[in-house]
């Protein structure tokens, strides 16, 4: 696929969703040493974790700005389970923008790590205000403690990859990594 300039040079010179969302928002941030760009993105989202506004500033090339305009694009209506499964595969982006030179092959992964990043940062706010039954572990996909035990138990699951697998927990934003470590540990710990 050739680089699709024009693609990138519409979406620099016209770029959508820039700038802030209204409160309440979660934040997320990333930067390249490399070129020294930083990109920040932040996000709404309603009570069914589905994004209804997420917007971008950038400070960076005009890939970058492509980048984060089209994902943003993207995620708008997704929940945050699925905008932040999206923004893990940065191919699907890239493929989207065509060939990128190499020094600009780093731009889309960095919109990704930001749109991850803010979905992060919601998923330990809704973890923290959690009022049910059992302790929320994966927020993007509402996996809990329980659930996550019981698929550890009944298929001997030894890794996070297998959990995710199994239940989707740790599938989105990653935010709940360590606490299915944890799990991980002590449920595997009880069967020495």
């Amino acid at each position: 696929m050739q680089h699709t300039a024009d693609t990138v040079a519409q979406l620099f010179l016209s770029p959508r969703n820039v700038g802030d969302v209204a409160e309440p928002s979660f934040v997320g941030r990333s930067a390249s040493f490399q070129c020294g760009a930083t990109l920040r993105i932040s996000l709404h989202v309603d009570e069914s974790q589905r994004i209804t506004e997420a917007k971008f500033k950038a400070a960076g090339c005009s890939v970058l700005v492509a980048s984060a305009s089209l994902l943003i694009d993207q995620v708008i209506g997704r929940t945050t389970g699925e905008a932040a499964a999206l923004a893990q595969q940065g191919e699907l982006l890239q493929k989207k923008l065509g060939a990128l030179p190499a020094e600009r092959s780093e731009c889309p992964a960095l919109a990704g790590a930001a749109l991850v990043a803010a979905i992060g940062k919601y998923s330990d706010s809704v973890r923290d205000d959690w009022e049910g039954d059992e302790a929320l572990i994966c927020t993007c996909f509402c996996v809990s403690e329980r659930t996550i035990e019981r698929e550890i138990q009944q298929r001997e699951l030894r890794t996070v990859a297998e959990v995710t697998a199994a239940c989707n927990a740790g599938a989105g934003c990653r935010s709940c990594y360590s606490l299915i470590e944890d799990m991980l540990e002590e449920v595997n710990g009880k069967w020495k």
